[in-house]
């Protein structure tokens, strides 16, 4: 169909981007939400809340944290702030996404609004593509690729919320654990910068020892100590790899 439309029209970049749902980052994440499906019905959410929240708050680990704040019967407060710090990991990609899709005609409403749809998945698949993608369609490529996906997992997650009452706990946790497994493999393989890569093996081999010394902390630590460390690796790298410079006639 993509054939017959015209390239300069944006019915193509949002069919373009629709068809990223068949990528496998996008399949995974699908398969993700099947495994939060059953965590939020055997936590005794309804699946109306269920669907409500991975519609409006989208990003797979906020969600699992709702839940968890929910069967541990925290105040409203504590939850949303809860979700929130779990959220603020965002704002870099937003930061680094949105003049990616800016352009002089674009709407601040409309980046707005696209903002919402920004987690690891839409953003990694958006950093790949929008290089080819000319830049007064990237809008509609991101919207038709990012709103459709959340629309698609949305009933995925209504649906499989009612029909997988006979999964067993263990395939449950199996699908949620594919998140964070997709997470790393796509991190590493977006990352544009030695840095980055060594990061994130830095910060699992930090993580223990940062759970031994502050468990409510672990995953903030190893992060800050990880990124300094690999950071350092990096220019150590970089130092070590550039060409010597003889010296001159004295």
């Amino acid at each position: 169909m993509e054939r017959t439309l015209d390239r300069d029209g944006s019915l193509f970049w949002i069919l373009k981007g629709m068809r990223g749902l068949l990528s496998v980052p996008a399949i995974i994440l699908t398969i993700s939400m099947i495994g939060f499906a059953g965590l939020a019905r055997e936590s005794g959410v309804d699946w109306i809340h269920a669907a409500f929240m991975t519609f409006a708050i989208w990003a797979l680990p906020a969600k699992i944290i709702i839940v968890g704040a929910i069967t541990a019967g925290l105040t409203l407060p504590a939850a949303a702030l809860a979700v929130a710090l779990s959220s603020v990991r965002l704002m870099p990609m937003v930061v680094a996404l949105m003049p990616e899709l800016r352009t002089p005609r674009s709407s601040k409403l409309s980046l707005m609004a696209l903002s919402h749809f920004v987690a690891i998945t839409c953003w990694v698949f958006a950093m790949e593509h929008l290089p080819s993608v000319p830049r007064d369609k990237r809008t509609v490529f991101f919207a038709g690729f990012a709103v459709t996906l959340t629309l698609l997992n949305t009933v995925v997650v209504a649906v499989a919320f009612n029909l997988m009452g006979q999964f067993p706990p263990i395939v449950t946790g199996a699908l949620a654990f594919l998140t964070p497994v997709y997470f790393f493999l796509s991190l590493f393989g977006s990352a544009r910068e030695a840095s980055g890569r060594y990061g994130l093996f830095v910060g699992i081999v930090l993580l223990p020892p940062a759970h031994w010394i502050a468990p409510d902390m672990d995953i903030l630590l190893a992060g800050i100590a990880g990124g300094v460390l690999a950071h350092l690796m990096a220019l150590g790298a970089a130092r070590r790899s550039r060409p010597r410079i003889e010296d001159g006639p004295r």
